[in-house]
């Protein structure tokens, strides 16, 4: 197993990929669309850590406190996505990954490291099953599904914004949440315009592009989820299959 691993840094930023939307141009913009968003985050303590291979091997953490979701805790880190995938599975990698984040918690005097993740697997969080393994507890949860995992160090435990438990809005239509964090969302949004334009959808649209709208969101995602009928649905990034099938069209 190569353990040759590399750190996103302002100076190799424009030259490295990003590994979770490597090599489908459609999705270019939402690239750099990110790349400009890292540049901050990365001044603030935010770490994007990724095998120096062309593969989906990579994790990406930050403190708690400048992290874009509707959670907060004491001095905790914060892991967005920690993604192993196709042949690169099965070797270690996230073990090594998330081993790596751990120390550098402790090395930093953290409280601890914290994770969004489910009951049961779902698309775009990470497995519970693997974090157990690693001492991770729930600490706090939404709708009974959706859930908190920590790894304290001290016995503090970070939580949900309490806005995050609504799950629901006042809209009635189509509307939704998205953050500039994620490099797929921008594709994602122009189809759904065009969708709904072309079958006369109304839409709402609301780009979580500070902190504190990241903060404040009323479920537990803020770069990406929604809600019809003022009820969260999915955060599953929209298609024409899927709108037709939302729409029953």
């Amino acid at each position: 197993m190569s353990e040759n691993f590399i750190n996103l840094t302002i100076e190799n930023l424009e030259t490295e990929h990003l590994c979770c939307a490597i090599a489908d141009k459609k999705h270019q913009k939402g690239v750099n669309m990110k790349k400009e968003w890292l540049k901050n985050q990365i001044e603030k303590g935010h770490v994007f850590r990724k095998l120096d291979a062309k593969g989906k091997v990579f994790i990406e953490y930050a403190p708690l406190e400048t992290a874009w979701v509707p959670i907060y805790g004491d001095n905790y880190m914060y892991i967005y996505c920690l993604w192993v995938s196709g042949s690169f599975k099965n070797k270690g990698y996230a073990k090594s990954l998330l081993q790596y984040c751990i120390n550098d918690a402790k090395e930093k005097g953290k409280a601890g490291v914290c994770v969004l993740s489910s009951k049961k697997k779902k698309p775009f969080l990470s497995e519970k099953k693997f974090f157990e393994k690693y001492e991770f507890k729930v600490v706090d949860s939404i709708e009974g599904d959706y859930e908190l995992l920590a790894l304290s160090f001290n016995g503090q435990k970070p939580h949900f914004n309490e806005n995050a438990k609504k799950m629901k809005i006042k809209e009635k239509e189509l509307t939704v949440y998205y953050g500039i964090q994620c490099p797929y969302t921008a594709n994602c949004i122009e189809q759904v315009e065009n969708y709904c334009h072309q079958n006369n959808i109304p839409l709402n649209l609301y780009q979580v592009d500070t902190l504190d709208k990241a903060k404040n969101v009323p479920c537990v995602f803020s770069n990406w989820a929604v809600f019809y009928n003022g009820d969260f649905k999915t955060t599953h990034l929209l298609n024409e299959k899927y709108l037709k099938k939302l729409f029953d069209l």
